[in-house]
Formats: structure tokens, sequence, C-alpha cells
């Protein structure tokens, strides 16, 4: 994976929202976070997200992904689908073959929501 499609998810300053310990999602932000976590929650689409984040070279082709799986290929296509649709994916059509790759602002955002902040785990003693 080349160092420019590295996914750093420690700068939480990039964040669209806070951290939950610092103050309550707005209603949109609960939405969007909620939207994104049931995407996950699947555990097809979730390995689908892992095996896209983790290919060589920050995507990956639907053929290059789809022979893990004991389902059909249009369910694939369609667990691909909600991830792209909750704005954890992006694609694009390569002649016959389309290739993800995962939404860099999305995982930082889900990942610095979830996270206590550095600042507030040392005032409060508690572990990152």
């Amino acid at each position: 994976m080349s160092k420019s499609r590295l996914l750093s998810l420690s700068d939480i300053s990039a964040c669209e929202y806070a951290p939950m310990v610092r103050e309550p999602l707005s209603a949109d932000a609960a939405g969007d976070v909620a939207a994104k976590l049931k995407a996950l929650a699947d555990p097809i689409r979730l390995r689908l997200f892992s095996l896209v984040a983790s290919h060589a070279g920050g995507e990956a082709c639907v053929c290059d992904i789809s022979g893990d799986f004991d389902v059909t290929q249009p369910t694939i296509s369609h667990h691909l689908k909600v991830l792209k649709d909750a704005g954890l994916l992006a694609s694009e059509r390569r002649a016959s073959w389309v290739y993800y790759s995962v939404v860099p602002e999305a995982l930082r955002n889900l990942s610095a929501v979830l996270s206590i902040a550095t600042d507030d785990a040392a005032r409060t003693g508690a572990s990152a």
C-alpha cells in the first residue's frame, strides 16, 4: 500500500463530529454514524470492508474479493452497494470490473467519534 493511501486514524481534529466523550452527537451526526455502523454490523460486509481496506494499493476489484465468501456474486455486489451507500466505500468502473476503495474521511470520522481524545484520557487517567 502506498504511503498516500495509508489511513491515519489518530488525528481527530479532522473529524466532522466531536468525540462522544466531549459533547453529545447532534441528531444528524447520530444518524450518519448509526448508518455507517449499521452497514458494518453485518459479518459479510465487515469482512468485505476489511478486504478492501487491506488490499494492496488500497483498492480491490470485485473479482479479487468475491472468492472468499460462500455467497453468490450478486449477494457480494449487494453488500458492497450497502457499504458504498453508507459512505464507507467509493467505487470506480474500469472496463467490465468495478474497483472499490475505502473513503478515508468516513473511517476517520468513525474512529474519532468513538475515541477518547488523548488530552481527555490524560486528564481522567484513562487509557485510550
